[in-house]
């Protein structure tokens, strides 16, 4: 699945494609404004892309010392300063749809 694929399928289906990792799903919820579900996803999602959207979720809520908990986790920085959340979840995505 590309990128652009992946984007159409957040904007066209009522429910997550199937074969997508957890983190993934994650993302794929968090984009249709289900916090819940895809913080469950990414709860659930034992792997270190699963604690990077973890995070991301975190510091999308306002916690940000869960959110580095998850960072470290995850084995990746917390974002520079201005670094917006549209543009992690996509940096996200694209590193996760590219593997």
């Amino acid at each position: 699945m590309s990128f652009d694929e992946f984007q159409r399928a957040v904007a066209g289906g009522a429910q997550a494609p199937t074969g997508m990792s957890g983190a993934l799903g994650a993302l794929w919820h968090d984009a249709r404004g289900d916090w819940d579900g895809a913080h469950d996803c990414a709860q659930e999602d034992k792997s270190r892309d699963g604690s990077w959207v973890h995070a991301y979720l975190h510091r999308k809520e306002g916690d940000e010392g869960n959110a580095g908990y998850w960072y470290a986790r995850a084995g990746r920085p917390v974002p520079a300063k201005g670094v917006t959340l549209a543009a992690e979840w996509a940096a996200i995505a694209r590193e996760l749809v590219a593997r």
